[in-house]
């Protein structure tokens, strides 16, 4: 795998800023980082922050001790006027959240910081750990998202909805991950009228939505809800994952490779 030009982060929205000192300043390797949240799902505001996530290697003494060892590490700071964190998890964790259908939108995600071999062993891995279940994930944060959108009446939480009913139902029926919301709008089952709303949320971050959009919204993601779970009982997708001693052989041969 390659990291992304700079050209291409601007395109996606990212602000200019120098992101080497962040990822730097980490005290264990960087397996790799990405770009996640709003960027990443194409729909970033002018003041969004910059989110990186992504896995570090511990070495193996660390694991081996009395003490527990800090497996997921988080650093933030702002540098030109942007706000940028950084989240990482141990690469024997993060192995472990992609079984429990977490961490794939991150590992896939087409804006890469910093990358290396183990990370392109780990994407390849990828297929291996899909299965249907993971609609239950998008159903959950769907839902999630929705109570957030009416408790605050925000823009945000509402897209964040639509991306992830629409991104489930994609899965389902591809067998790909696909969590950029203007082009996942080429679905048929799209509101026509996501990209207005993608276009409104650039002006602020936790810009408002109109009222009255509310009651047409709720009838949206019903009805996305309910595509969801057709796709899901029609996936081809297996029931349990296949890549789980694929993923062990990976995490033991990259940790002791830190020896």
């Amino acid at each position: 795998m390659t990291v992304t030009p700079p050209e291409a982060l601007r395109k996606a929205g990212l602000p200019l800023t120098d992101l080497a000192p962040l990822l730097a300043d980490q005290p264990d390797p960087l397996v790799f980082a990405t770009v996640s949240g709003a960027h990443l799902y194409g729909f970033p505001s002018r003041d969004s922050d910059i989110d990186l996530r992504g896995a570090h290697l511990l070495p193996a003494a660390a694991l081996l001790g009395l003490e527990e060892p800090e497996e997921t590490r988080t650093t933030a700071d702002d540098s030109d006027g942007v706000e940028r964190d950084l989240v990482t998890h141990d690469l024997r964790k993060f192995a472990r959240l992609l079984l429990r259908r977490n961490g794939l939108e991150q590992l896939t995600s087409p804006l890469v910081v910093h990358t290396g071999p183990v990370h392109a062993e780990l994407t390849a891995l990828a297929p291996g750990v899909l299965t249907r279940h993971h609609a239950h994930h998008y159903r959950g944060f769907a839902r999630t998202q929705w109570r957030l959108y009416e408790r605050t009446g925000e823009l945000k939480p509402l897209l964040y909805t639509y991306r992830a009913l629409l991104t489930g139902i994609h899965l389902m029926r591809t067998g790909e991950i696909q969590a950029h919301l203007p082009t996942l709008c080429a679905l048929p089952e799209a509101p026509a009228r996501l990209p207005a709303l993608i276009a409104a949320k650039a002006a602020a971050e936790h810009g408002a939505a109109d009222r009255a959009l509310r009651p047409t919204a709720e009838a949206e993601t019903d009805r996305l809800h309910t595509v969801l779970d057709e796709a899901e009982a029609a996936s081809a997708l297996p029931d349990t994952p296949s890549g789980r001693p694929a993923l062990h052989d990976l995490v033991v041969r990259a940790r002791l490779a830190t020896t």
